[in-house]
């Protein structure tokens, strides 16, 4: 027992370490602690974080915010008493807050001399590959500028169909489409219980365990009036996140310094830790996959590269493009006698692909008129086989 205790507690010793050590964050706040019952948005506690946000940032952090509160804000400006519950509304709630919001987060963080971005997605944003990557090269090129973006559903557009449903699952998807370090999502309970703890005041709280830990389901409850999760929806997203090797951490966003605890690898909250590190877990998925839209036919040196040296696959390598795939598509890299040498996600589609085959990387913008990526296949993205 003591045995199982040691490991136990080296595991998340080893996972704290991880998430206070972590380059790329997601950060997601919760509706409970940015509604202020008569304002509709807490700006007091809007400035807290990103004062604590900013910190972290001028410690070379990139940090990404997902925030919930537009539908809440949209309801206070439209002097409605409760929430509506049908989709129109909603929609309606969520445009008009939105703007409340967005300009709260600019405000706070223009304090401190930090610009935001709003971006506005759906599950069709992430769904289709195209969409997906454009998402993350937006994302990944404003944390290079130094602003923090805020995400949040696009709830106008959304249908019951397509909606993210709550910002846990949206702040999930957008770590592993960053492949992020570390997801951390503030709330208003302390992290994870053995029990629902607005049932059972007693219930103790979990200080770390795996994200797919089928334990975990028991101290899930339901959402308040303003929010659509809960914490059944936040381990939900923990074991979204822990699919591309991000560790969630769940804790209480009331807490003062929350975040310097966090970083500090200080035992707060709840540590959802993931099975596999990053690149495993995508080059995983990129390997599993058995229906590939097309084929690049490398030539002798191209797969010699890949095969020995594990290089990302560049345009002067492809000799011929076979089928139709669009930007972000899985293809097959075959020899000139159809031997399969790897596959992977491609930065080009395949009437693009065309136009660059056997190009060096320099003379991409001169044969498209613009430039996406330098490779055709990042190494990141591509397993061989």
């Amino acid at each position: 027992m003591a045995n199982s205790h040691e490991k136990q507690a080296a595991a998340e010793r080893a996972a704290r370490d991880k998430v206070a050590s972590a380059g790329l964050v997601v950060i997601k706040i919760g509706s409970s602690l940015l509604t202020d019952p008569d304002a509709g948005t807490a700006h007091g506690n809007i400035r807290h974080w990103c004062g604590e946000i900013v910190a972290e940032l001028n410690q070379g952090r990139r940090i990404l915010l997902v925030s919930s509160g537009a539908v809440a804000e949209g309801v206070a400006r439209l002097d409605w008493r409760r929430p509506p519950s049908d989709l129109p509304n909603l929609q309606a709630a969520a445009a008009v807050g939105q703007m409340g919001l967005v300009g709260a987060y600019e405000s706070a963080f223009a304090e401190h001399g930090r610009h935001t971005a709003l971006v506005l997605l759906t599950h069709e944003d992430l769904a289709d590959r195209r969409r997906y990557l454009n998402a993350r090269t937006t994302l990944n090129r404003l944390l290079d500028l130094g602003v923090v973006p805020v995400v949040n559903e696009n709830d106008t557009v959304a249908t019951d169909e397509i909606r993210f449903g709550d910002n846990d699952t949206l702040a999930a998807l957008v770590a592993s489409l960053l492949a992020a370090d570390a997801l951390i999502v503030l709330t208003d309970v302390d992290g994870v219980h053995k029990a629902d703890p607005r049932i059972d005041p007693q219930a103790a709280r979990i200080a770390y365990a795996e994200a797919g830990d089928p334990s975990l389901d028991a101290g899930a409850g339901s959402g308040g009036e303003l929010g659509r999760g809960g914490m059944v929806t936040k381990i939900e997203a923990a074991r979204i996140a822990a699919r591309s090797g991000a560790h969630t951490l769940v804790t209480d966003g009331r807490r003062s310094g929350v975040l310097s605890d966090v970083f500090g690898g200080r035992s707060v909250g709840t540590l959802l830790a993931a099975g596999v590190e990053p690149l495993v877990a995508r080059k995983r998925w990129i390997a599993g996959q058995q229906r590939p839209k097309g084929e690049l036919v490398l030539d002798a040196g191209a797969a010699m590269a890949l095969r020995d040296r594990g290089v990302s696959l560049l345009p002067v390598g492809v000799a011929d493009v076979r089928g139709e795939f669009s930007r972000g598509a899985l293809v097959r890299c075959v020899n000139a006698t159809g031997e399969l040498i790897a596959q992977g996600l491609v930065n080009y589609s395949s009437a693009e692909t065309l136009k660059i085959r056997g190009a060096a990387s320099s003379d991409i913008r001169s044969r498209l008129g613009y430039v996406l990526e330098p490779e055709l296949m990042h190494r990141d993205n591509l397993v061989l086989v």
